[in-house]
């Protein structure tokens, strides 16, 4: 799964001006024409949705009515001074494109989003949390220059779009103790604020928490836990890069500016932020680390190029099942923060989505000269022990029976801690109906 949005709203606010419409920023990149809509600048006065939604959006207006609050400002110069006085540090000298793409985001959250007044205030600490983090890291980094020095073992890339099973290979090989992998609140809190108090355990336990608060749905679709393997998508956030944005709003100008770019420098700063956390977890021993984000789907050649060392798990299911599940999870989260979802905009979109990133991973596998296997989910399903043979003869790693148990007794938990099924029409989403998916 991917691009679920775990940071807690931040209810804290901008001192200044509540947002000015839809200011012009431009970049060098364009959005595909179908992605385009008209011009909505504020949420129509009765909010629909479940009660929850429409208490919170009632709530936040009323905090802000009454001038007990400000409205959260999506400006970009004031989301990066609320950062760096949160960071306590300056911004950094954007060595990724950060600010252009932040531009863009901002733009597309006006004008194209449709956001709630919940939708404006969750996509405001979002982006101040990012930033703040972003901060953090490059002021430590300057402290620290030898965390560049940290090791990084040839790592296991797992290449599989949202919803092919990339959780369930990322946590069976989470099971063997010889290999690493991030964890729920290092993704999405990775530098702590406070050196003398790492508070990121309690940060994730609040996000996970906040997360179901506002979307019941959401064990059903990507069951975790704070401190459970996780993919590293929030790691991405701080780039201001990747689909986590993509898969909460609808943000085409950002969406196509990300598309666009190669990815180089942006994985270069991924290496980085990995290997501060190895460096904040004091790692003396270096082992394999299992990286999961669907995004490398549509960056494989970018991430080959940053680690060359790497062995690919290439995951491979239905494209249509991959659609059909991945417009359904972008749809359950922007009901969150939208008041105008078009389930069927978001079945064309991911239908492209899905086509550009399999053109992609062809293309780099094409080139690369890495050990590499392909894995289906359905044969994972039917028969885990056998792929997982396979996966293990290509890291040249023994399968050992204790190591079999520990994978078992996840897949047992796993199923066991499943509230209920994801279930979902395709027909909803435009899709050729081929059956109701998990």
């Amino acid at each position: 799964m991917s691009g679920t949005s775990f940071n807690p709203p931040d209810f804290s606010t901008v001192h200044g001006t509540a947002p000015d419409g839809a200011r012009s920023r431009t970049m060098a990149s364009s959005a595909p024409a179908h992605s385009l809509v008209p011009n909505v600048s504020s949420p129509p006065p009765a909010q629909a949705g479940p009660a929850r939604l429409r208490l919170a959006n009632a709530a936040l207006r009323f905090l802000w009515d009454n001038q007990w609050a400000t409205m959260p400002s999506l400006d970009p110069e004031a989301l990066i001074a609320r950062a760096a006085a949160k960071a306590d540090a300056a911004p950094d000298g954007d060595p990724v494109g950060w600010r252009a793409r932040l531009n863009v985001l901002c733009d597309d959250l006006e004008r194209h989003a449709h956001l709630t007044d919940l939708g404006r205030t969750i996509a405001h600490g979002q982006l101040v949390s990012a930033l703040t983090a972003r901060f953090r890291a490059h002021a430590l980094w300057q402290r620290y220059p030898s965390i560049a020095e940290q090791p990084i073992a040839a790592p296991i890339i797992i290449v599989g779009h949202m919803r092919s099973g990339s959780t369930r290979m990322q946590r069976l090989l989470a099971c063997d103790s010889r290999l690493t992998f991030t964890r729920f609140y290092e993704s999405w809190n990775p530098i702590p604020g406070d050196p003398r108090v790492d508070a990121r355990k309690w940060k994730g336990r609040v996000g996970l928490a906040c997360a179901r608060l506002l979307n019941p749905e959401f064990d059903a679709i990507h069951p975790t836990a704070w401190n459970a393997p996780d993919e590293e998508i929030g790691l991405q956030n701080l780039s201001i890069y990747g689909a986590a944005f993509e898969a909460q709003w609808r943000v085409p100008g950002y969406t196509a500016a990300v598309e666009q770019d190669d990815g180089v420098a942006v994985y270069r700063e991924f290496r980085r932020l990995l290997q501060t956390l190895a460096w904040l977890r004091n790692d003396t021993q270096p082992r394999p680390w299992v990286l999961k984000v669907p995004q490398f789907a549509q960056d494989l050649a970018a991430m080959l190029q940053v680690f060359p060392d790497a062995r690919l798990i290439h995951l491979r299911r239905n494209a249509a099942d991959v659609v059909a599940s991945s417009a359904s999870l972008v749809c359950n989260q922007m009901r969150v923060q939208s008041f105008a979802v078009d389930p069927h905009w978001i079945g064309r979109e991911w239908t492209r989505k899905v086509r550009l990133r399999e053109e992609r991973i062809a293309a780099a596998r094409a080139m690369a000269t890495v050990p590499q296997i392909d894995v289906d989910y359905e044969d994972v399903t039917r028969d885990w022990k056998h792929e997982m043979s396979r996966v293990y003869r290509m890291l040249g790693l023994p399968l050992t029976g204790a190591l079999l148990t520990r994978m078992q007794r996840y897949l047992h938990n796993s199923h066991a801690a499943r509230r209920e099924r994801h279930i979902y029409d395709p027909a909803r989403f435009g899709l050729a109906d081929h059956g109701v998916e998990r």
